[in-house]
């Protein structure tokens, strides 16, 4: 890279708009030297410390690139495979700290930087050219969430005990182990999308990878990051999106990442109020330093660039964009000038995020995972609106479990709770998130989280998959549970594959594949997510019964959708029908494959051309204890002409 190229780059990345700048921060190795450039504003030195020198930084003596706080070093002593730091001094003193550009780090609780270099290929032209050309907002999206460290592990041994502790590398599945296991497990389930929980270096396990410290390294708990690009790679080649989650919102405190990086709050804000993130221990970026917006972006560019990531869950969006998102008491407020509390930085910052994605490619997922009640978060930033394309529904997901955690006879009295989500549908593009959030803590499990006795418990998991698969909106589900996980995730093992030796929980994975293929299979359930004509209420206020029911619809096709909330039958019960015909039953949660009772419609259901409820036509049909019904009109080739 020439010098000239070099005075752009520290141009762009002090303006705070160099969303690259991966591409010339950290270690690169350039023919026979590799050369580093860190960030450093108030050190009044740095050096590169590694094996060379003992980690004392002897003789590997940085220079400063500029005024405004980079310093650069060239050397031919390094080769790739590498482990470094700097060695940055200030006040007097001095210390030690990871790359903020790391491409690869060692695997903790080791903390150095590793030089890397590679030159995979990807073969995924075909996934990318067919993303270039789709609608998200009209393709199906069922997603499968993913802790990779625990979804599948290896048996621990004395033959491969592991050289950290027997919970943790022994066990771990690595990135290429994981593609052969995973690919076919997604392919046979049906899912569009998997999306990874964070795949960026953190120290601690049980943070989940959401406190980070390598925000370019892909985690070397499973391997080199060639081996992520392979993963992403597999499934590309089966016709799998890849989302992962980003986590811009915090970072830990540990010694060797951003915290104090060079003895004074540099990535972190410098208002202690606003820097700490007190239930979490973490702390906030400084979202408005030109520095950390180049950072940031250049981390989210750089795993959908390199890695090709087809889209981001960012997380926790809420606590970037409420200055008082832990202040609930008056004597704890921030507020801003003019009176608001509104993380103006914050949400610039996500602002020129969104835009730089969508520069980049306008089919990305962006998805942020919200829980305020912040207005135009899914709306284009030259509207008014933070930009993003999918916003996580998570009242959606409040109101149905605490919906189905109460007790039949108690549902009379909350039936808003199935119904208040349309209110609102139509002002963002939600998503229906069943998430590892859900299921961890003491939360219980979903198919746990019911009512009633086992079968019922299991029959609700269904009416609950049935309803998030049809209502509007892309879906989600947590890994685990689409096979009836009675305990909640544990984020020290593997999902419990055991229990598909028995019959209820192999038949909710059963079921689960089928609901995929009924949500891929018909436009109506996924054409018209974010359009009101594509979804209609039925009936919506059979609060005596608990029974509802909705027609989805794209352009002239339509399925009608019912579901019983109750573990009654209904016989003969009147279902309102918006055209005239004769209506068929394809599918329903309670057949016998799916350890249901097997209450179903046979044979052909003709309209009664009678006013009721909202319709001019009307059909009888058998209601299945808490069970997902979908009816067909037969075909019409004159009517649908």
């Amino acid at each position: 890279m020439s010098a000239e190229w070099l005075e752009m780059d520290k141009y762009l990345f002090h303006q705070g708009t160099h969303y690259n700048a991966y591409q010339f921060m950290g270690a690169h190795v350039l023919g026979d030297e590799v050369r580093f450039i860190t960030w450093a504003p108030n050190a009044t030195h740095v050096q590169l410390a590694c094996e060379h020198n003992d980690y004392s930084g002897e003789d590997m003596d940085f220079e400063p690139f500029g005024d405004q706080g980079l310093w650069i070093f060239k050397t031919p002593n390094m080769k790739k495979g590498e482990a470094y730091k700097y060695k940055i001094y200030f006040q007097g003193t001095s210390h030690l700290k990871s790359d903020p550009y790391g491409f690869y780090h060692e695997r903790r609780p080791a903390t150095a930087s590793i030089v890397h270099h590679d030159d995979f290929t990807f073969t995924d032209d075909g996934w990318m050219s067919k993303r270039g050309r789709s609608n998200v907002y009209q393709e199906p999206i069922s997603i499968y969430e993913v802790h990779l460290g625990t979804w599948m592990r290896h048996t621990v041994d004395s033959a491969n005990y592991g050289t950290v502790d027997e919970l943790t590398d022994a066990a771990h599945f690595s990135y290429d182990e994981i593609a052969e296991a995973l690919v076919p497990y997604v392919e046979k389930m049906g899912y569009t999308h998997v999306e990874f929980m964070p795949l960026t270096e953190h120290p601690f396990d049980l943070s989940w990878g959401y406190q980070v410290t390598g925000y370019f390294s892909p985690t070397s708990r499973f391997g080199e990051p060639t081996g992520l690009k392979r993963l992403i790679n597999r499934l590309h080649e089966a016709g799998i999106g890849v989302i992962m989650d980003f986590v811009p919102a915090h970072f830990c405190k540990d010694a060797h990442g951003l915290r104090m990086f060079d003895g004074m709050p540099v990535y972190e804000h410098p208002d202690p109020r606003i820097a700490e993130k007190r239930q979490w221990g973490t702390l906030t970026f400084d979202y408005g330093r030109p520095e950390v917006q180049s950072f940031l972006i250049s981390s989210a560019m750089y795993w959908l660039r390199e890695f090709h990531i087809d889209g981001l869950r960012i997380d926790a969006v809420h606590s970037m964009i409420d200055l008082n998102f832990e202040n609930h008491e008056a004597q704890d407020k921030i507020y801003n000038e003019d009176g608001s509390e509104t993380n103006i930085a914050g949400v610039e910052l996500l602002k020129k995020l969104n835009k730089a994605a969508f520069l980049y490619d306008e089919a990305l997922l962006m998805m942020a995972e919200d829980s305020s009640d912040e207005a135009k978060i899914t709306h284009p930033v030259h509207t008014g609106g933070l930009g993003f394309n999918f916003k996580w529904d998570l009242g959606w997901m409040h109101d149905r479990l605490d919906y189905m955690e109460q007790d039949f006879y108690g549902r009379a009295n909350i039936h808003n709770k199935l119904t208040f989500s349309m209110a609102y549908k139509y002002n963002e593009n939600y998503l229906l998130p069943l998430s590892h959030d859900e299921v961890v803590h003491g939360k219980k499990s979903i198919v746990d989280k019911m009512a009633g006795d086992q079968w019922q418990k299991f029959a609700q998991t269904r009416l609950l998959y049935g309803n998030q698969t049809t209502e509007p909106g892309k879906q989600l589900l947590f890994m685990g549970q689409e096979i009836g996980m009675f305990h909640e995730w544990k984020d020290k093992g593997q999902v419990d594959w055991h229990l598909l030796e028995y019959p209820y929980h192999h038949s909710l994975q059963k079921y689960t594949a089928d609901l995929n293929a009924l949500y891929r299979a018909h436009p109506e359930f996924h054409k018209w997510d974010y359009v009101p004509e594509g979804f209609r209420w039925l009936l919506v206020d059979d609060n005596a019964h608990s029974v509802l029911s909705y027609v989805r619809r794209y352009k002239e096709t339509f399925k009608i959708c019912i579901f019983n909330y109750r573990p009654e039958v209904y016989h003969d019960f009147k279902i309102p029908v918006p055209e005239p015909g004769v209506y068929r039953e394809i599918f329903n949660s309670d057949e016998d494959r799916y350890s249901g009772s097997h209450v179903i419609n046979d044979g052909r259901h003709f309209s009664m051309d009678e006013h009721y409820i909202r319709e001019d036509q009307y059909i009888k049909v058998s209601i299945a204890p808490l069970a997902f019904q979908v009816f067909d009109l037969e075909d019409d080739t004159d009517r649908r002409k």
